[in-house]
């Protein structure tokens, strides 16, 4: 399992890289694994508003659909549409070209309630 230790995750298995006030978000190795082949992705518009916690898109794959989570708060100032064309790239590159997301951060502070990936790796060894 690939779980960088230069990210932040959270339990709803988003990665967060803070590069200076934005945050670039995706999903992780773990998740598009369990998910199987993504087919589409709908993700929100540059310019939108997301808050931590708050859905912020929905992603589908052969087995399931499943709703995006915000792991920070902020102002989306780029959409990654590389994975709108071709979804697969986050099954095929999670950390690196499947990014989903480049957000302002509003509040860095929310940064600390993510996990690092020690802890990231023991949430999804309990099988969560």
């Amino acid at each position: 399992m690939n779980i960088p230790q230069d990210l932040v995750y959270s339990k709803e298995h988003e990665w967060c890289r803070v590069e200076g006030d934005v945050a670039v978000i995706g999903i992780t190795d773990f998740a598009q694994g369990e998910l199987g082949d993504v087919v589409f992705l709908e993700l929100p518009e540059t310019g939108d508003t997301i808050t931590a916690g708050d859905e912020f898109g929905t992603i589908e794959a052969v087995k399931a659909v499943a709703e995006l989570f915000a792991p920070v708060s902020g102002e989306v100032v780029e959409v990654n549409s590389g994975v709108i064309d071709a979804p697969e790239t986050v099954n095929e590159d999670a950390y690196g070209n499947g990014w989903m997301v480049k957000v302002n951060l509003s509040d860095a502070s929310e940064v600390g309630n993510l996990m690092d990936a020690a802890g990231y790796e023991a949430l999804i060894g309990e099988g969560e």
